[in-house]
């Protein structure tokens, strides 16, 4: 047992280790963590290696009270992790694809009048008031993962994945105090 879950795993996920400090129940899915910044830190988390995973623990306490809701924060979280994974290097056509929709996507969210608003143009009127959820729920989250783990491929993973969790945590708690929903 590693001390901080009930199953046998050598390394626990910060996400785990935030639940236990908010006094959540066990999940790597805390509700006090806006589900961007959870989706970032298990990707992190995957991809780095024992060490790096140690040095992901440390950065727990930020991620508590971190839920918010609003389309901004979410595509802040992702315009961040797709440009660090364009700038990293290698992709695929298909990679560069769905990272550049992405980014077209989360620009378009931001307000951005440069970009055409990639896939949020069909599917934002069609949900409604339902797009946001889904959106921050979701898209988002499939969009950061995916450029993190490209991200992950680029030398020195560790390091790498640790500055962009650092960096999502201060984007993410620049925002300003009116467009985050504390303590849910």
């Amino acid at each position: 047992m590693n001390g901080y879950a009930k199953v046998r795993r050598p390394d626990p996920c910060v996400m785990e280790l935030v639940s236990r400090m908010a006094r959540e129940p066990w999940t790597d899915r805390p509700a006090c963590v806006h589900p961007v910044l959870s989706s970032v830190a298990r990707a992190a988390h995957d991809h780095s290696t024992s060490d790096g995973r140690r040095h992901l623990l440390p950065l727990a306490p930020r991620f508590i009270n971190t839920s918010s809701v609003g389309f901004e924060a979410s595509a802040r979280l992702v315009a961040l992790c797709v440009s660090t994974a364009l700038a990293g290097g290698e992709l695929t056509g298909d990679e560069w694809r769905r990272l550049t929709a992405a980014h077209q996507t989360a620009m378009h969210l931001l307000g951005s009048h440069d970009s055409p608003g990639g896939a949020a143009r069909w599917w934002m009127p069609a949900l409604g008031r339902w797009s946001e959820p889904f959106y921050r729920s979701f898209v988002a989250t499939e969009q950061a993962a995916e450029a993190v783990a490209i991200t992950a491929r680029a030398a020195n993973p560790d390091v790498r994945l640790r500055s962009l969790l650092k960096l999502c945590l201060a984007v993410h708690i620049a925002a300003p105090p009116a467009q985050r929903v504390l303590g849910l």
